[in-house]
């Protein structure tokens, strides 16, 4: 992978913005940092990063708020960094649109590997990756799935926006249609690594997806649940350019 990736780092504590940008700089990163949410939204509309890592506890705004925020920006990466470990706050975190979620206090080792591995993912998505990729598209029931542009749309017209996150899983679970995947499965062809003890975050990335395709996410005929196994893609998938 290139280095020469920018990061936008929006920590209020210059103790751990310093930190997490010295981390990052010595692998060849490009860094900015920012104290507020205002400040890194502002910058964003004058120079895109790559990812945004973004504490919760800011002082001019909700983290979750400009999470959700930047997750409406199609292809960038956003990971929390936080002192918030709860179950339902990682839960809510992933749900409303980031990609990683680090717990304070961290390993800089470990967040530059997370850091290298998000950024791999979202190279996957990158539409100028190839003229194939960006013209394929994935159609299953009443959907159009366009992978380069991280969208869906329906034959009534109806159009959803995917997350990365969520945009990684589906063209995974296009990949194997009608086949029984654990999560375990989902979470090597993901991350490559197996799930972690209490790590929802694929079912909560399959609960978001749901949401956009299903016409009943409580009773899913698109994506089913195989209980104690895994997860079954039921529709016909056909690809083409």
């Amino acid at each position: 992978m290139n280095h020469s990736k920018l990061i936008y780092i929006v920590e209020d504590e210059k103790d751990i913005a310093d930190l997490v940008a010295e981390a990052l700089s010595q692998f060849g990163f490009e860094t900015a940092t920012f104290r507020t949410g205002g400040q890194a939204l502002h910058q964003i509309n004058q120079r895109r990063p790559d990812l945004c890592i973004v504490d919760l506890g800011l002082p001019d705004m909700d983290g979750l708020g400009l999470v959700r925020e930047l997750g409406d920006n199609r292809g960038l990466g956003v990971m929390i960094l936080t002192g918030r470990g709860s179950l339902p706050d990682r839960v809510l975190g992933l749900e409303i649109g980031a990609d990683d979620y680090i717990i304070k206090p961290f390993d800089p080792r470990e967040l530059v590997a997370r850091v290298n591995s998000l950024l791999r993912r979202l190279e996957k998505h990158r539409p100028e990756d190839s003229v194939a990729d960006s013209e394929a598209r994935a159609r299953f029931d009443r959907w159009t799935f366009h992978p380069a542009t991280l969208t869906l749309e329906s034959c009534e017209g109806q159009s959803e926006t995917l997350s990365s996150a969520e945009a990684e899983l589906l063209k995974v679970l296009l990949g194997s249609p009608r086949q029984v995947l654990s999560r375990d499965q989902l979470m090597g062809k993901l991350m490559g690594r197996e799930s972690m003890p209490f790590d929802r975050s694929i079912d909560v990335r399959m609960s978001r997806i749901r949401k956009k395709i299903e016409a009943d996410p409580k009773n899913p005929r698109i994506i089913k649940t195989v209980y104690g196994v895994g997860y079954l893609f039921a529709a016909e998938v056909s690809w083409e350019a």
